[in-house]
Order: C-alpha cells, then sequence, then structure tokens
C-alpha cells in the first residue's frame, strides 16, 4: 500500500504488512537516513504498537513527522486489511 504523506519532506510511504505485522515500509523523499532507520527499526513490529510509538511526534515546528506519517500509513494499511 502506498500513502501519500502531508506537512513532510517525504511525499509517500509504501507499506507492507502481514496480518499486523510490519513486513517492509519504504519512505519516498524525506532524509534518508532517518527514514531508512525508522523503516529497520520497525521491520517485524506490531503495527498497532508502532502507531502507538510514533503517532503525534513533531518535526520542529511542523505539526506532524515522518514517524508521525508512519502511524498515519499503518492505520489505514491495518483498516484496508480488515475489510
Amino acid at each position: 500500500m502506498t500513502y501519500e504523506t502531508t506537512g513532510t519532506c517525504s511525499v509517500a510511504i509504501e507499506v507492507e504488512l502481514e496480518g499486523d505485522t510490519i513486513q517492509s515500509v519504504e519512505f519516498i523523499g524525506g532524509c534518508s537516513g532517518n527514514t531508512q532507520g525508522i523503516a529497520k527499526l520497525v521491520q517485524g513490529m506490531n503495527a498497532r504498537e508502532a502507531i502507538a510509538r510514533m503517532r503525534g511526534i513533531r518535526c520542529g515546528s511542523k505539526d506532524t513527522s515522518c514517524p508521525d506519517q508512519l502511524a498515519h500509513a499503518l492505520e489505514e494499511a491495518l483498516e484496508k486489511t480488515s475489510v
């Protein structure tokens, strides 16, 4: 699933879930080292746990961040898999 981000340097996030488990994450754009690190850290993690940890994180004065946008992407992915 591809999620189009808002309010961040990244423009999209590609997310692959298997059930509730994060299989892979790839950020399109953004700070390469940071987004690659986030993607590796959440791989194999329960999506709901990742959402709880990242939801609401801000980047400087912005209302959101790449981790917060990943939380939104994971929420959307979970909704699509439960339908």
